[in-house]
């Protein structure tokens, strides 16, 4: 990994602080927050910016590695019994479908 100057984290913080209370900022990184003082460089600054980013913000972390694949979807036993029509077609991300040339109650034409 290249090293950060080092006035990183001052400035970081800096655009931290001119957002804070007046604009939303969405922040990504795939190093973990325990590392980020050590990885910027200054302790102080990279917890003052935490304050910030999380007084009134919301985490979301990803469970899984990237390029680790998707676990399997398990279709429940009843889904097996019906007929596609019955069921309608899945399209990728598990979304149900209907066919198109059906009429509003689901029957084929």
């Amino acid at each position: 990994m290249r090293k950060l100057p080092l006035t990183a984290a001052e400035e970081l913080l800096e655009i931290i602080m001119r957002r804070y209370e007046r604009a939303s900022t969405l922040l990504t990184s795939n190093r973990p927050v325990e590392d980020w003082g050590k990885l910027l460089g200054d302790s102080a600054a990279v917890s003052a910016m935490l304050d910030r980013l999380l007084h009134h913000g919301h985490v979301l972390s990803a469970a899984r590695a990237v390029g680790e694949p998707k676990p399997a979807v398990r279709e429940k036993a009843n889904d097996k019994s019906k007929s596609n029509k019955d069921a309608g077609q899945r399209a990728p991300g598990g979304l149900a479908t209907r066919d198109p040339e059906a009429s509003p109650d689901g029957t084929s034409p």
